[in-house]
């Protein structure tokens, strides 16, 4: 017969309770009341944060934007046709974020940073909230060191500076994002993250800027984020969002990363559809009042940062798209104010043949001559007036049939300057050669040429000094300023250039028939 031992029953029965642990779970969970582009209805998250992502059935996640008494007004990602009504919702207790690290240079991404591009799993553990605060006044320092686009008109006119906000505004067709490419492909070989973001663009428009990135060799440096047309309003309003967190990531590492916004009228738009179906009550143009912040609590993450928190800058080139030249509606106006300046595409002067088809008249950046370097500003000082000048007065001379000597040469001379300024698509300029061609633009080396032999002049010119004055070149890279020295160097250069060049001789025959 088997004897009860008490204390060995006691012990183990003390053991057990000494070692149980009570482990309760505790879940938030509301349920889905009404659901329908794009946007979900929750009942039961009371205690739901502003921003959080939410889980649905399916892996579908939302983001909370309406807190509202009796219910939460959610927008989806991903593909919403798979809930319904009475769907269980959990809450995360997270801020949307995005991957962000070095993993993401030369991929293509979707804004939840999915890779779009075949080329396998992105490898980074690491996350960003999409909404960050922007830095204090006191992290920033000045913008001062340059950006360079490898563009003349922009580089010499409007410079653009490292944690700058500049705006690219114009009609379709204009140019805008030929500009932002030439940008990306100029950034080769140097220390700057280029991130694309695409918003609401067709897919075979960010096809082709892959493709051209990648023939230039350009993605190697560079990150693209697209939410194309095809996807929800909802992708497309943190598309820039989410670029801008994989930027900051480069910025705060004490590096230097560009942004560009492709283009945020289409985002305006897409949060204007969110915003309207969210109920909010609609503003001018049925925007949302909030549309202004939208935007300003993006650009304002563009920054350089003090030397105490590495010194890193994250650049913004938002672009506006305008209807029929009108600067003055509501998300132009906006976005124009919150930037430090704007380069205005004119469809006229694109039409004309002037490409880049920047207007030097309405284009402007607010930090001036601190974004170039000191040998552009020795000689491209009189250039932007001499623009202005030029364009008042040959608006002035299509009314007048006899003019002055000085107006005639003042003419000729915007003409020729205006051919100068001209540029083939991704083909950016290095800063050296700039500042040589402007140099003889500025010192009248072409005032003699006939206009239609300015172009052949700049490609000869580069050629010759390549092969015969490359030390030149190479001291405007390192000195970056001109003295007396080099000065005299690039006279020389210009002046036995001068002496070889061959104006052509249609031209010629026509002077000596004359």
């Amino acid at each position: 017969m088997a004897t009860i031992k008490a204390d060995e029953i006691t012990k183990i029965i003390r053991e057990q309770i000494e070692n149980y642990q009570q482990v309760m779970a505790v879940e938030e969970v509301g349920s889905v009341i009404s659901v329908g582009d794009g946007i979900a209805r929750v009942h039961g998250l009371d205690k739901c944060m502003a921003g959080e992502m939410l889980e649905f059935p399916h892996d579908v996640f939302g983001i909370a934007l309406n807190l509202e008494e009796d219910q939460v007004g959610t927008v989806l990602l991903g593909d919403y046709t798979e809930i319904k009504e009475g769907d269980t919702v959990r809450r995360t207790k997270k801020i949307m974020s995005v991957p962000v690290g070095e993993a993401l240079i030369g991929r293509v991404v979707n804004p939840l940073g999915q890779p779009l591009d075949d080329k396998g799993p992105i490898a980074t553990e690491k996350r960003n909230p999409i909404e960050r605060l922007a830095p204090g006044v006191i992290d920033r320092q000045p913008v001062r060191e340059p950006l360079q686009t490898g563009i003349k008109a922009i580089d010499a006119m409007i410079p653009i500076g490292r944690g700058q906000r500049e705006l690219i505004i114009g009609d379709r067709q204009t140019g805008k994002t030929a500009i932002i490419l030439d940008t990306i492909i100029n950034q080769r070989g140097g220390d700057m993250i280029s991130i694309y973001c695409a918003i609401g663009q067709k897919r075979s428009t960010v096809a082709q800027v892959v493709k051209t990135l990648t023939d230039s060799g350009a993605m190697e440096h560079s990150i693209v984020v697209a939410a194309t047309a095809s996807e929800p309003a909802t992708m497309q309003y943190i598309a820039p969002f989410a670029a801008c967190a994989i930027g900051e990531f480069f910025r705060d590492a004490g590096k230097h990363a560009v942004c560009f916004y492709d283009d945020l009228s289409k985002h305006a738009q897409a949060y204007r559809e969110i915003s309207l179906l969210l109920r909010r009550p609609p503003g001018r143009e049925a925007y949302p009042g909030d549309v202004f912040f939208l935007h300003s609590r993006l650009l304002e993450r563009a920054a350089k940062l003090s030397k105490e928190l590495g010194g890193g800058s994250l650049s913004a080139l938002p672009v506006i798209e305008t209807q029929a030249g009108d600067v003055s509606a509501y998300i132009p106006t906006n976005v124009i104010s919150i930037t430090d300046g704007q380069i205005y595409l004119e469809s006229d002067l694109f039409n004309a043949g002037i490409r880049p088809a920047i207007n030097a008249g309405i284009s402007v950046s607010r930090v001036g001559g601190n974004a170039q370097i000191k040998a552009m500003k020795q000689v491209a000082g009189t250039l932007r007036l001499d623009m202005a000048q030029f364009r008042e007065l040959a608006a002035f001379a299509q009314f007048g049939s006899e003019l002055d000597k000085a107006t005639q040469a003042q003419l000729g001379r915007g003409q020729r300057l205006t051919e100068i300024l001209k540029q083939d698509q991704y083909q950016p300029l290095p800063v050296e050669k700039q500042i040589l061609i402007i140099y003889a633009g500025t010192n009248r080396y072409i005032d003699d040429l006939p206009v239609e032999d300015v172009r052949r002049f700049e490609k000869e010119l580069y050629s010759f000094v390549e092969t015969n004055y490359n030390g030149v070149l190479k001291t405007i890279a390192e000195k970056k300023a001109f003295d007396d020295a080099l000065r005299a160097d690039v006279k020389k250069a210009l002046d036995d250039f001068k002496e070889r060049f061959v104006p052509s001789t249609k031209t010629a025959e026509a002077a000596a028939a004359s």
